[in-house]
């Protein structure tokens, strides 16, 4: 349930809005294209994690296949992914807050909901494990619902907030790419963010007893998932709701369920997305504080962060990771309006850029030892891949060309190439100083 879970975030249940209203019903394709390639990318990472059960982490295939460089580049890169994730996460809580309380400043909420998580994730393991999935199970079958009531509306014409809900919305408004290819390319940012993450969900079972069972089922059923909670919801509400109609400044879930006029329901349903931001935060936390804990323990951050309280929590990475995560705080206080796309583009980049690290790295795997693994295989390898790369190394560019996203693109650079310096002047001579005396 966490692993299902955490593939479904604030990108579906608020950034969905702003990129129905950029592309229109051609939304759907982009989800699927985007679906597609997510698809690939976790067999890579299936295959790397098969092929050596006794690796648990990505981050040792990279180190073996792509060099010590790359390990320490691709671990704080990740780390900033979820770091610059949690931030668009905590920016959604206070436009949820806004929905019951609108006179309230929309940097409370992210502060007040940051410190209860940070002394939650300072007790143990088990009040994260428990508190995340009932999170993930919240938000499947609120997406469930969803499906089902915007299915059943469309099929019987019912009339919702003056218009009749039917499947010829997806086509009567403007057509299918009503706002021509440039929108539905403008899409691709959004669409992409709601997967940011989805990589969790073969690592996450790469940790289970039987690896060999687990990680094929995880993976394998990532297009069934796809099709329910991505595909199925985007057609449930431009069913019910045109897409010209949708806003994009609250959920378009919860915008349907009040168009839908059912007494409480609007309200029931912003709970609902704002458990799931909740739920995305409570992750992120938790993975920053271990990625860096892991980052440490490699050689690749401070000893200090390393240290373990009584419970098992590495406290300095928490503290750490929650101390920049402060920084949304301030920027909802500066920049409330925009803050959102400016921050959920960095964490599309970064995770971007590390799907790119990782299909390399499985290329180098295919080159090093070209039969692969024996029980799961990437389909269509070399082909697969070099698409995969392609794709999504045109996702970068369109961003970096897009004003939009340009500065979203030049700050995640910046930071890729900071890693890369830090590691030169730092970490590099520590390494062969360490070998030397080993020597």
């Amino acid at each position: 349930m966490i692993a299902i879970g955490g593939a479904i975030g604030t990108g579906l249940f608020l950034g969905s809005g702003s990129a129905i209203h950029t592309s229109g019903p051609s939304i759907i394709l982009a989800y699927l294209i985007v679906g597609l390639f997510c698809f690939f990318m976790m067999r890579a990472i299936g295959e790397l994690l098969l092929s050596d059960t006794s690796k648990h982490s990505f981050l040792d295939f990279v180190r073996q296949y792509l060099g010590d460089q790359m390990e320490f580049v691709t671990g704080w890169l990740y780390w900033f992914c979820w770091i610059s994730l949690a931030m668009a996460d905590l920016t959604a809580t206070g436009i949820y807050i806004k929905f019951w309380f609108p006179s309230i400043p929309q940097w409370v909420a992210p502060f007040v909901i940051l410190v209860c998580l940070y002394f939650t994730n300072r007790v143990n393991v088990k009040a994260f494990g428990e508190m995340e999935s009932w999170f993930s199970l919240i938000k499947v079958a609120a997406i469930i619902i969803l499906v089902v009531v915007g299915f059943g509306l469309a099929i019987q014409h019912t009339q919702v907030d003056g218009q009749v809900a039917s499947f010829s919305n997806l086509f009567s408004h403007g057509g299918f790419f009503p706002t021509g290819g440039y929108g539905f390319l403008m899409a691709f940012q959004m669409v992409v963010f709601a997967f940011v993450g989805i990589e969790m969900v073969g690592l996450t079972a790469g940790e289970t007893n039987d690896p060999a069972t687990n990680l094929p089922k995880a993976i394998n059923s990532l297009p069934i998932r796809i099709g329910l909670f991505y595909v199925g919801s985007m057609i449930a509400i431009m069913s019910v709701y045109p897409w010209n109609k949708i806003t994009t400044t609250a959920s378009p879930f919860v915008q349907v369920f009040a168009g839908i006029g059912v007494t409480g329901a609007a309200g029931v349903l912003n709970f609902v997305v704002l458990t799931a931001a909740l739920s995305a935060t409570n992750s992120c936390l938790f993975s920053t504080s271990r990625t860096l804990h892991t980052l440490s323990w490699g050689g690749n951050a401070p000893k200090s962060l390393a240290t373990l309280n009584k419970s098992g929590v590495p406290t300095n990475s928490l503290n750490f990771s929650t101390l920049v995560l402060l920084i949304i705080v301030v920027l909802n206080y500066l920049m409330p309006a925009s803050v959102f796309t400016l921050i959920s583009g960095v964490s599309t980049i970064n995770f971007v850029l590390v799907w790119v690290i990782l299909i390399w790295c499985h290329l180098r795997y295919r080159h090093v030892h070209p039969a692969g693994a024996p029980t799961f295989r990437m389909p269509g390898y070399p082909v697969t891949d070099w698409l995969s790369l392609v794709f999504f190394i045109s996702v970068l560019v369109f961003l970096l060309i897009n004003g939009a996203t340009r500065i979203s693109m030049i700050v995640s650079l910046v930071v890729f190439f900071v890693m890369l310096v830090i590691y030169q002047l730092i970490y590099r001579p520590h390494r062969q100083n360490r070998t030397h005396s080993v020597e």
